[in-house]
């Protein structure tokens, strides 16, 4: 089958650290090219691919600080891709709003990943193009007000032969956050938690502009280097050591987070999560197995004192059987052979089955 990924250009792919959807791209990328699918990846220039890549610029628009108007590169990338739409059977997008204006211009069917949430501006475009393919990555990110086209729920994957398991967290004992710094994130409830709870935590994350006040103002002055640590923007390496040898990750969100990939890279490490119940974290979390589901502080502190109880790895084998990128890939093949299957219905022809070439 012949795939276009594209891949949002703020981030290379893969990631050097923090990025959810660029790691998602990647580990689907390369499966989807192991299997023999015939893949090009439309991505910044520094990404590293087995597939064919193909680029407007040469490097991750965040890294390049010559960009004044990023919306110039979106717009180069979607014009390259739709003007080779004849190449492949499926586009599959992981952009959001930027490329549906020029889905609905070809024949090619495009399938839209959806890795945000919904605002009242992009509402207005998702109801525009509410007819075409969407993937939601967790149940709770849909929206029926929208009355989009969903053909089904990938939840993203992760290859768990990169994360080292942890049958024993490390001693003296911690408690972990990784994360964007972000109110969002519930950065600020994580050292709330510590804090009221006496436990040591450490903290890793990248830090956006648009967080800089929130971070100097809610985390910095918390920040010790004794009980509160900051460690700043983790790497693949760093993240896992980190969340590996804690006692548990804390994932005290504020927001309906789509999906969370924090909490299946500590599962697969064998740390148990602490999560707030929002969004997608009741559909990842197994209740007193994998963690614990808390409506507020008080309830993460009390989670706190059970952990001992869970088996590091029930954790692992959880996402094992459920998020890795072998999975995610089974659910995105099985969608496009749908939506294929029913472009062809639609066109008057004979259903045919595309396999890898």
């Amino acid at each position: 089958m012949r795939i276009a990924q594209v891949a949002p250009l703020w981030e290379q792919v893969p990631p050097p650290a923090y990025g959810g959807s660029e790691l998602v791209v990647s580990l689907l990328t390369e499966e989807l090219v192991r299997r023999g699918h015939d893949v090009t990846l439309f991505a910044s220039g520094d990404s590293t691919t087995t597939a064919k890549l193909e680029s407007v610029h040469p490097r991750a628009l965040r890294l390049d600080l010559s960009v004044k108007d990023f919306n110039i590169y979106d717009m180069l990338n979607m014009s390259r891709v739709y003007e080779r739409a004849d190449e492949f059977d499926i586009i599959h997008s992981h952009v959001g709003c930027v490329a549906m204006p020029y889905s609905t211009l070809v024949k090619t069917p495009t399938i839209h990943t959806l890795h945000g949430i919904f605002t009242p501006d992009n509402e207005k475009m998702f109801s525009h193009v509410r007819n075409q393919p969407f993937i939601s990555i967790s149940n709770a990110q849909r929206d029926s007000r929208l009355g989009l086209n969903y053909v089904a729920t990938v939840y993203n994957g992760i290859d768990p032969d990169t994360y080292q398991f942890h049958p024993e967290p490390d001693s003296p004992p911690y408690l972990a956050f990784l994360g964007r710094i972000s109110p969002e994130k519930g950065a600020h409830l994580a050292i709330e938690i510590a804090r009221k709870s006496g436990w040591h935590l450490k903290m890793a994350g990248k830090i956006d502009v648009v967080d800089l006040q929130y971070f100097e103002e809610e985390i910095k002055p918390h920040i010790d280097g004794v009980q509160i640590e900051f460690l700043g923007e983790a790497n693949h390496q760093q993240k896992s050591e980190l969340m590996g040898g804690a006692v548990a990750t804390l994932f005290p969100i504020t927001w309906k987070e789509p999906f969370g990939l924090v909490m299946i890279e500590s599962m697969v490490t064998g740390t148990p999560v602490i999560a707030i119940a929002l969004g997608s974290a009741p559909e990842v979390i197994v209740p007193n197995r994998t963690g614990f589901l808390c409506r507020n502080v008080d309830e993460c502190i009390s989670a706190i004192g059970l952990v001992s109880q869970l088996s590091r790895q029930a954790c692992r084998d959880h996402v094992l059987t459920n998020f890795t990128a072998k999975r995610m890939a089974d659910g995105y093949e099985a969608v496009y052979q749908k939506v294929l299957a029913e472009k062809y219905a639609n066109n008057g022809y004979a259903t045919k089955t595309l396999v890898a070439i």
